[in-house]
């Protein structure tokens, strides 16, 4: 008990799990319509997209913050643009636009000689995360879950029927932006805690552990938000004691705990298949 007690009494092990939960909270509910909607690959896309926008802000002496979500939100609007004037679908062309601001953003990193805190965007630092970039995470993720709590039943129905969102009046691209929106500011509040190349597995994992899980949205997301809190605090106990990374062990709880969710599923696990058909 002392061996699981005494790493939580340190000041930046207790700052590390509130930005973790912060994060983990936004990051689940927010999975939860990504799953819906079908948007895995548009969170992957905007993960990576952000880099130039974080390099090319820094090179021109502009808080990160503001270049990754421009990076993030110009991905996104690009994506959608090129399907909408040609006949590459979605998800190639998020692949083309993802890819290439990730390789101009990696040709951008290499020019920069002073790249020690650039490198935390890509894999993150969670247990060394400064105060102003505490304070930014808590203050974009607290507006994000505002718009999500203001218009949150407005955009389950447009993740789930967006037929149905039309015929009962709503502007179906107005709610598109509004969710790019909160995508983009999410992965941006992340990046900080997780880093670019893990940021995309908490928010996609989570809702689908709770979409195998639960029957009703609102079950959905409080299987997701639990899983991935349940995650923070084992990921970050796990690398302390292992001195292990840190992201890297918080997606690895997640991922075990998907890996449950899919064997013990009450509808749809392979357990209970297993049983039927026998």
């Amino acid at each position: 008990m002392t061996a699981l007690i005494e790493p939580w009494t340190h000041d930046f092990m207790q700052q590390a799990l509130l930005v973790g939960l912060v994060v983990a909270v936004l990051s689940a509910i927010l999975s939860c319509f990504v799953v819906l909607k079908g948007w895995s690959l548009m969170g992957d896309a905007v993960s990576h997209a952000i880099l130039p926008g974080v390099v090319g802000a820094w090179l021109l002496g502009l808080p990160l913050v503001l270049g990754a979500f421009a990076a993030g939100l110009l991905c996104a609007v690009s994506s959608g643009s090129i399907r909408a004037v040609s006949r590459v679908k979605e998800d190639a062309a998020m692949g083309v636009v993802f890819s290439g601001m990730f390789a101009l953003g990696l040709v951008m990193l290499s020019q920069v000689r002073s790249n020690m805190h650039l490198s935390h965007v890509l894999f993150g630092s969670i247990l060394g995360i400064e105060a102003e970039d505490l304070w930014q995470t808590l203050g974009i993720a607290a507006a994000a879950l505002l718009i999500l709590a203001v218009r949150g039943r407005d955009l389950m129905l447009f993740c789930f029927d967006p037929g149905q969102a039309r015929v009962v009046g709503l502007d179906l691209g107005r709610l598109r932006l509004i969710l790019l929106v909160v995508l983009a500011a999410s992965i941006v509040s992340a990046v900080q805690a997780v880093g670019v190349i893990l940021v995309v597995a908490l928010l996609i994992t989570p809702g689908a552990i709770g979409l195998l899980m639960a029957a009703r949205f609102g079950r959905m997301m409080m299987v997701a938000v639990g899983s991935a809190c349940l995650a923070v605090v084992a990921g970050i106990q796990m690398s302390f004691m292992l001195d292990a990374s840190t992201a890297g062990s918080i997606v690895v709880v997640l991922s075990g705990l998907f890996i449950l969710a899919l064997l013990a599923s009450p509808r749809h696990g392979l357990l209970r298949a297993r049983r039927a058909a026998g």
